[in-house]
């Protein structure tokens, strides 16, 4: 009797023992999963929704936004009252604001592959635009603002005719041009709505 309590008592410990061990490997298991994820990957779960979030960028500006597209190096924003489509490369954002549960969420294991939307980058979204003539407004990091249409966008940088803001681009209404790498840009608005962008 005294030993058939001794191997209840034997096997209680090694189970909990084994029961912590598994513990430890899932906890350690799910923090190596969680070095993985790239900021894009955890934009992903908030892509596309109807919650605002608050995005600050490198520029001083700052937003509550939805975001309504996301690329392979950059996301696509509609400020509150505002319906114009922003696009945002993400080594310009300092920080994204979001509920503690929208947060969490964002942890999440990553089911689908990205989609082609989803594997554009910068450059192939600015030379779009540059193919539709579509006027937008540049803002750089260090807070200066462009208007005007881009005429090319390179592997890097990007081409801006600059002329008023709401005008198209006229030779006799162009002010200057400027060439502007990408890394100077910290956001670019389209004069249009954002349904237009990348159908």
């Amino acid at each position: 009797m005294e030993w058939e309590h001794l191997f209840d008592d034997l096997e209680g410990q090694l189970d909990a023992e084994w029961e912590a061990q598994r513990a430890a490997l899932d906890a350690e298991s799910e923090r190596l999963r969680i070095s993985k994820l790239a900021l894009r990957d955890r934009l992903r779960t908030v892509s596309g929704g109807p919650e605002t979030i608050l995005l600050e960028l490198i520029s001083g500006d700052r937003w509550s936004a939805t975001l309504s597209v996301l690329g392979a190096d950059w996301l696509g924003a509609c400020a509150e009252g505002d319906p114009r489509l922003r696009i945002v490369p993400l080594d310009a954002v300092q920080s994204i604001g979001l509920d503690h549960g929208r947060l969490l969420a964002s942890l999440g294991p990553q089911d689908a592959a990205p989609s082609l939307r989803e594997r554009m980058g910068l450059g192939f979204v600015l030379r779009d635009l540059a193919r539709r003539r579509t006027p937008v407004q540049i803002t750089l990091r260090s807070g200066a603002t462009l208007h005007g249409t881009i005429d090319r966008a390179g592997s890097d940088h990007l081409d801006l005719a600059v002329h008023d803001p709401g005008e198209a681009r006229r030779t006799r209404g162009v002010q200057g041009f400027r060439m502007l790498p990408f890394g100077a840009v910290a956001w670019v608005r389209l004069s249009i709505g954002s349904a237009e962008l990348i159908d």
